[in-house]
Parts: C-alpha cells; structure tokens; sequence
C-alpha cells in the first residue's frame, strides 16, 4: 500500500500518530507547535527541515537563502502560536562531495537570521546522505494569555489574514520557467519571512492562529476540523497583488488557486472575536467562522465546499 494511496501526507500524519498517548503537555500532537509547561512557563516546541531539490533548488537558492529560509519557517510556526523563538538545534544532512565554502555560506544565513530574532543555536548534528537536509528544532516561549491554537476558533469570529497570498508558488513557476522580471515574486519564494512582529500583537487579540506554509484552503481546514467549526471564506476579499495576478496569467495558473492551493506564503492566519474587531490593523479581513462544519467559498453570491488541501508532499 502506498501513502498516496490512503490519501497522502495529512492522512498518513493522522495514521502514524493516532496511537500516540501523549501525558503532562499543554499541546501534543496536531498543531504548529508542541506546548509544555516548565517552571510556569509555557515552551513552544517546532521542528522543521528543508530538504534538496523538495524546498531549494541549488540552481536557484544561494547558501545563504537556505539557511535563512530553514530558520524562517521555523520561526514562523512559533508566531503562529503567539510565542518568541528563543533556541534552535541544527541537523545538517551534507553529500561527502560538499564543498566546505557552503558550509560557510550556509551557517552565515543561519547565524544572520538567529541573530535577526535573537535566538541561540545551542546544537546539532551532522551526517552525510545523497541529499542536502537541513533539520531544525526550534523552542520558544509564549505567554498563556497570548497562546493561539487551531483549535480556539469560535463560531462568529472574523477570519483574517496578514498580507497578500500566491506570491512564493507563483515565485516558483517563474523560476522554473526561467521568465525574466517579478523580481518581488521570485524573492517571496526564496527568501520567506515569518511575521513573528505582526504575531506578537495579533495574538493578544485573536483566538486560533495558524501559519500559511500549504495554501489557504489547507490552514483552513485544519483550524475547522480542531475547532470543530466550519468558515466561510469570500473569495473576492482574498489579497491578491496585480504583480501575481499577472504573472499567473503569464505562466497560466489561477491566481486565485495559488492562494488558496499554493504554499510557503508564511503568512499568518487567524480569527478574532467581533469584541476585539476594532483592535485588528494591517491585516485582510477574508471570511468568517460558522457553527456549521464545512469550509465554503463563496463568489457572486454562490458557495461552494472546499475539500481539496494545499501542498502535500506525497500528492
């Protein structure tokens, strides 16, 4: 039997993890982080990698924007959950052939963007491999007031977003089309930013949160499905620039599609009470939450159901 065959990455999660008996946590398995509590305080715990040739093209990606991307995405799953990353450990997986000077190049991505968020790297590990895996775990903290879940959403939020959507797929097929100009597009896919700033205010107001690493649709889901609600998301109302709109119509995919099946936006959605409304600046407001199960989109008055998720990496 294949993974794709019992429906790919998100059902495979579910199977590997279903016997898990998971005891004195906050928040086990199934969301950005794990949450523990140490000395009255709450630990944000993440890892994630970044693989060859799956999340960089050594053809496109310098060093440098490998090791920055690899921390970023990590910090992004501690905004999510309205913490500060405090400590990474790094795993590096090299091909015996690799050249030292990328090493180099590499750990000076990594050490700029620690520094960047002011985060220690305390260890690692190292082994060799016919890949280049970058592996990053990631701790932080996050106050219990601010702690955002995919699980918190109520019915009657407001459902927002953070900035514009599509721009790092849309990045990518430029890339790999080899089309000149969209300069803008190009670096939204190869040098990702969290939006740790934006997640350190938002959480205070918001209930779920969750970072936008597959698509929309993707993160919708999966606040619905823990929170046990649905959304309604107006497809009109969804950012989009007119530079990815364009550039969409160049390599022909739908803009709309990018932002909602697309992925490594790493942008931050989330949902706020109506009381705390008036409180929300700089961010897209783009649906709502319902007690009824189920995501919709809706468009010129019609709704549809979205089913689909976003980036599966067995898909």
């Amino acid at each position: 039997m294949k993974i794709q065959s019992i429906g790919g990455e998100f059902e495979l999660i579910k199977r590997i993890t279903k016997k898990s008996r998971v005891k004195n946590v906050v928040v086990g398995i199934g969301d950005d982080c794990a949450i523990i509590q140490v000395n009255g305080k709450y630990l944000a715990i993440t890892t994630d990698s970044v693989i060859e040739d799956v999340h960089f093209s050594l053809k496109w990606f310098s060093p440098i924007q490998i090791g920055k991307k690899a921390i970023e995405i990590n910090v992004s799953d501690i905004a999510s959950k309205g913490g500060v990353p405090k400590y990474a450990l790094i795993s590096l997986i090299l091909k015996k052939d690799t050249d030292v000077e990328f090493v180099d190049k590499l750990y000076e991505g990594i050490y700029e963007t620690t520094k960047k968020y002011s985060i220690d790297v305390i260890g690692g590990n190292t082994a060799h491999g016919n890949q280049i895996v970058i592996d990053v775990c990631m701790i932080g903290e996050v106050r219990k007031n601010n702690l955002c879940l995919r699980s918190s959403a109520k019915p009657n939020d407001a459902v927002f977003v953070t900035d514009e959507l599509g721009k790092s797929t849309i990045g990518l097929k430029l890339l790999e089309k080899n089309i000149l100009h969209y300069e803008t597009l190009k670096k939204a896919y190869l040098e990702p930013k969290s939006q740790l700033e934006k997640s350190g205010l938002l959480s205070r107001y918001a209930n779920a949160m969750i970072d936008i690493s597959d698509g929309l649709a993707s993160e919708t889901l999966h606040i619905a499905e823990k929170s046990k609600c649905g959304v309604i998301l107006y497809k009109e109302k969804i950012p989009i620039t007119n530079e990815t709109k364009s550039a969409c119509k160049l390599v022909g995919k739908s803009a709309y599609d990018s932002a909602l099946y697309g992925g490594e936006d790493y942008e931050l959605l989330f949902t706020v009470p109506r009381e705390n409304l008036k409180k929300i600046k700089g961010a897209y407001y783009i649906g709502n939450v319902t007690k009824q199960n189920g995501v919709y989109l809706v468009s010129n008055g019609k709704k549809k159901e979205i089913k689909r998720k976003g980036y599966d990496h067995f898909g």
